[in-house]
């Protein structure tokens, strides 16, 4: 159909179904109807009845669209601008607030004195009281391990210490023998002495007869013999004094020597006793078990790791801060604290202390910057910040939990 076809038939009559009646000003122009059985070549009659879209309404139609979608453009764009700009005057009032003064990283991680179990005296494994994950209090029993050797040990000890002690009442009563011997001997000496005395006098007074030629020098002779027997009677009982004596001494240093070997078995018999001690292993503190490494009847040894207490009542927060923030920081500030494991909730801690050197000086193997070529890395302290009892209690913390710390600078204590 030529356009001014379509321009006619855009302004034909329309009957009451819709269809085309006739094309105003063209009826003059169309051919009659051919009549049935017509020759080659004769057009084919018009079908007027045929449905013509109708393009005027069409275009209305495709442009509502349009403009309802430029409405809702133009009532959202301004609505998105004001979301915008709040939220950019809602951050920087809060920077300038509160942001400006917080001293952030998220370099830092709950941390614990964690206790291992380990034994001290070898043995095998006879008993494991605890579980994995175990809630324990200080004293709490653990591990027992096999006692035999040990007890048999403290008996050994004790029939010792008991031998010992017969020797010392065999000492003893040496001793006293000894003692008594010293008395017949000091007795002896005063026999001696006096048996000393009177041949003194007798020798004395054959002396004395002998110059007056009443006796004969025989008999001063053997009143000087008799004499020098008594001087050397004497002499023999001071000797056996000495000696009982001496012998006395001997007696009581054995004695010494016995009693302290009774001690040093009885120091024996208490380290025994602690070794039969050290087969009952006990949890050195209040906490969790975990990292249980052994197994009934393991043959464990000393210093050997059977399993560990993770105090998590004494949590605290190691933060490694860059050497650039550590202007700011000092102990008694506040701090803000994020779990990576508790994302809806905030608690607060105390900067307890700063680490009097960077995590590179303690490490393994430290930097040597001296020789070769330097690179500067920016150097992190650690920074131990303290939980409040309450925060503790929750037992919502794990150690080893990443988190997100905040030290606020305002709060910090004022110089003396």
């Amino acid at each position: 159909m030529k356009s001014e076809d379509r321009i006619a038939a855009a302004d034909a009559p329309l009957d009451a179904g819709g269809k085309i009646t006739s094309f105003p000003g063209r009826e003059a122009k169309m051919p009659a109807a051919a009549p049935s059985g017509d020759v080659d070549g004769a057009h084919p009659p018009v079908d007027f009845s045929r449905t013509v879209p109708d393009v005027t309404a069409e275009k209305p139609a495709a442009a509502a669209p349009a403009k309802q979608k430029r409405g809702i453009r133009s009532a959202i764009l301004p609505i998105i601008g004001l979301a915008v700009l709040s939220g950019a005057g809602w951050y920087g009032y809060d920077y300038w607030t509160d942001g400006r003064f917080m001293i952030n990283t998220d370099d830092a991680y709950l941390q614990t004195d964690i206790s291992d179990v380990s034994p001290k005296v070898q043995g095998y494994v006879e008993e494991i009281l605890v579980s994995e994950n175990q809630q324990v209090k200080a004293g709490d029993l653990l591990f027992r391990l096999d006692d035999g050797d040990y007890t048999i040990a403290i008996d050994n000890a004790r029939a010792k210490i008991e031998a010992q002690k017969q020797t010392l009442n065999r000492i003893s009563a040496q001793t006293d023998a000894a003692a008594t011997a010293v008395g017949q001997a000091e007795a002896n000496r005063k026999a001696a002495a006096a048996a000393l005395r009177n041949a003194e006098l007798g020798y004395g007074r054959a002396r004395d007869l002998l110059k007056t030629n009443v006796v004969a020098q025989s008999k001063v002779d053997d009143a000087q013999a008799a004499l020098d027997q008594a001087q050397a009677g004497l002499a023999g009982a001071d000797a056996q004094i000495a000696s009982a004596e001496a012998n006395v001494a001997v007696l009581k240093a054995e004695y010494a020597e016995a009693e302290s070997q009774v001690r040093s078995l009885e120091l024996a018999l208490s380290q025994a006793e602690r070794n039969l001690s050290f087969t009952l292993l006990k949890a050195p503190l209040d906490g969790v078990v975990g990292n249980v490494a052994v197994h009934h009847g393991d043959l464990v040894s000393p210093g050997q790791q059977l399993a560990a207490v993770v105090p998590l009542s004494r949590l605290y927060v190691m933060a490694n801060f860059k050497e650039t923030q550590l202007g700011e920081i000092v102990a008694g500030e506040d701090v803000r604290i994020h779990v990576d494991a508790l994302p809806d909730r905030e608690f607060h801690g105390t900067v307890a202390s700063v680490a009097p050197a960077s995590g590179a000086v303690f490490s393994l193997l430290p930097p040597e910057n001296a020789t070769g070529n330097f690179t500067k890395v920016v150097q992190r302290v650690p920074v131990r910040i303290d939980l409040p009892a309450d925060v503790l209690a929750t037992g919502k913390l794990r150690a080893g939990m990443s988190v997100v710390v905040d030290i606020d600078s305002r709060t910090a204590p004022a110089a003396n």
